[in-house]
């Protein structure tokens, strides 16, 4: 057993020396978590006002009838209202800057008391769903105004101070029907507490996509204190001391192992504290995945230790499993946005399970029972890689 302490000690030491070490065990992980995080939600928080654009002119703005029209198409969910110059807002619509322009024509509310009343004036794609929605949305806040004047002279015919008063209140039980319909969307309900899910956040996905994908980057430097042991006849003498060949192997997984377990514990320590990730949520789950993941990509880092023969291999095959497992496991995008083909051929990468299991902490809320079958799958990974890693250590 102290053989294999004495080794993982030797190896870690090694590593430690070397500064690039800290840049991909740490630096990059933090960086590419932030710029994948900001990449895929935006740079806002805020909603962005999908509202159609159309341009006004109120040639009738001294009016009661003419403001309270430009009001209801200001408050309008469909709409957003421009204003500008009669000209320059017709040439928008031409090159398509606006939905459509709209003008008030002056002396507009008046003429909605009389029998002939003055019609609006709209530029407008009629052939496009756009305009369509836009002229729609016009014609019935007309349609509204144009109600409450006719109701106002049924119920006031004499007009004066009780037309005006009979308008107003029309105008208003239009801003306050006494039925309205409201949506809601389906929930799914669950047993777990909702602050446990963390979907609004926007590094839910980037940060154990990174995590990941650089602890398997960081297999490079592990890589290649193998191959540097190979080279400087380090293992040959090993080989000739009372430490066996397993001992041997085990000394250089241990090591790795405890690289890529103290990265995992920084950088989710990193998210809980400065990314606000429900990591320790559910602590349980995160160790097991952690320690299954961790297990895995120690035993791949041992397989390519022993698979290249010197330093630009190990670096070579380390990047291709890094790119390899990232794109294909999900790491980069979430798995559940591709198709079914593509999330079959992710999940025979084990980034792909690991991936999982974070995710089901994170974003689903779920506890310790959702990390089983992902820490199974990760320690089949794991003594795969192991016993090739094995079988190729004997032929030296």
């Amino acid at each position: 057993m102290s053989s294999i302490i004495n080794i993982a000690m030797k190896d870690l030491k090694q590593v430690i020396r070397d500064w690039k070490s800290f840049l991909f065990l740490l630096i990059m992980p933090i960086a590419f978590t932030f710029l994948f995080g900001f990449a895929f939600s935006g740079s806002s928080d805020q909603e962005q006002d999908s509202r159609l654009l159309v341009g006004l002119v109120n040639y009738d703005n001294q009016s009661l009838l003419g403001q309270e029209l430009e009001k209801n198409l200001s408050s309008s969910t469909v709409i957003k209202l421009q204003s500008g110059e009669e000209e320059k807002l017709i040439n928008q619509v031409t090159q398509k800057d606006l939905t459509a322009a709209m003008i008030i024509p002056a002396g507009y509310g008046e003429s909605l008391k009389s029998n002939n009343p003055m019609q609006l004036t709209l530029w407008v794609d009629s052939a496009s769903m756009d305009g369509i929605s836009a002229q729609t949305e016009i014609d019935v806040q007309a349609k509204r105004l144009s109600s409450a004047v006719q109701t106002a002279k049924v119920l006031a015919p004499e007009g004066g101070a009780t037309f005006e008063k009979v308008l107003l209140n029309a105008l208003q039980n239009w801003q306050n029907p006494p039925v309205t319909l409201s949506q809601t969307e389906a929930s799914i309900q669950t047993n777990e507490p909702a602050s446990a899910v963390e979907v609004d956040n926007k590094f839910t996905h980037s940060s154990p996509g990174m995590i990941l994908q650089f602890a398997i980057a960081g297999l490079l430097t592990c890589a290649q204190v193998i191959v540097s042991e190979r080279k400087n006849h380090c293992l040959q003498r090993l080989m000739t001391t009372s430490a066996s060949r397993m001992q041997i192997l085990l000394g250089h997984y241990l090591s790795v192992f405890i690289m890529i377990l103290a990265q995992f514990t920084l950088l989710i320590t990193f998210g809980t504290l400065v990314l606000k990730l429900n990591y320790f949520s559910q602590p349980l789950a995160t160790l097991v995945i952690a320690l299954s993941a961790s297990l895995a990509i120690a035993a791949l880092g041992l397989l390519i230790g022993a698979l290249a023969k010197s330093e630009e291999q190990a670096i070579g095959l380390s990047l291709v499993c890094m790119f390899l497992f990232a794109g294909l496991g999900g790491a980069w995008v979430p798995l559940e946005f591709t198709g079914k083909t593509f999330q079959a051929i992710g999940h025979f990468t084990p980034l792909a399970w690991a991936m999982d299991g974070f995710k089901n902490i994170l974003a689903r809320g779920m506890g310790l029972e959702s990390a089983w079958l992902p820490a199974a799958a990760l320690l089949g990974y794991a003594m795969v890689f192991f016993i090739l890693a094995n079988w190729k250590f004997k032929t030296e």
